[in-house]
């Protein structure tokens, strides 16, 4: 029997696992039957999100553990890969969200299941205190990335994993449009 191998979908900001591309993800991994598929639950707290991404990541060592963090998924995802030493693609990844999420400061409301929170200042701090720069060791990672992203500077994902392998694509969306036709790329990365 094959041995198992965890992949971890991280979801980005506002977002839940019952987004497009986690279920897409939960799809393609239940043909596989040594993958264990998990989306955890990541509240908009980046102290809390960061806790609970690391101790289920670390719940499944020593056995091998993979990264799939889209938007501020990519963001935690390079803070948990180098802290494990983890391989890690990045979908549309977030690079300075405590500049970007200075817009959502107050009151908001997560769009997938309707929970009413507070993004203070305190917030920011926290998502500066888990900037990883430079990253170390460029295998690690796949970027993955569209230039009609709307939300964030594709550029910026380019730059910060410079010498990474990198998949750029024309147009596209935020939500990385044609996902799916990278399932088998994301997969072969992963060697499974």
């Amino acid at each position: 029997m094959p041995v198992p191998f965890h992949l971890f979908y991280i979801h980005g900001f506002n977002s839940s696992p019952q987004s497009a591309k986690a279920r897409l993800l939960a799809r393609a991994a239940a043909d596989k039957p040594h993958v264990r598929y998990q989306v955890p639950t990541l509240p908009y707290d980046p102290a809390r999100a960061i806790a609970i991404l690391q101790a289920a990541v670390a719940a499944c060592l020593p056995e091998r553990v993979g990264l799939i963090g889209s938007s501020m998924g990519g963001f935690y995802g390079t803070f948990v890969a180098e802290q494990f030493d983890l391989p890690l693609v990045l979908v549309n990844p977030a690079v300075r969200p405590f500049e970007l999420l200075r817009d959502y400061l107050g009151e908001n409301e997560n769009i997938y299941t309707g929970e009413k929170y507070s993004f203070t200042e305190q917030h920011i701090q926290q998502l500066r205190e888990l900037d990883v720069v430079p990253v170390t060791n460029v295998q690690r990672y796949l970027l993955l990335t569209q230039t009609g992203d709307e939300v964030l500077d594709y550029q910026q994902g380019v730059a910060k994993y410079a010498g990474c392998r990198q998949i750029v694509e024309q147009g596209g969306s935020h939500g990385f449009d044609g996902f799916e036709q990278h399932l088998q790329t994301i997969f072969s990365f992963f060697n499974i």
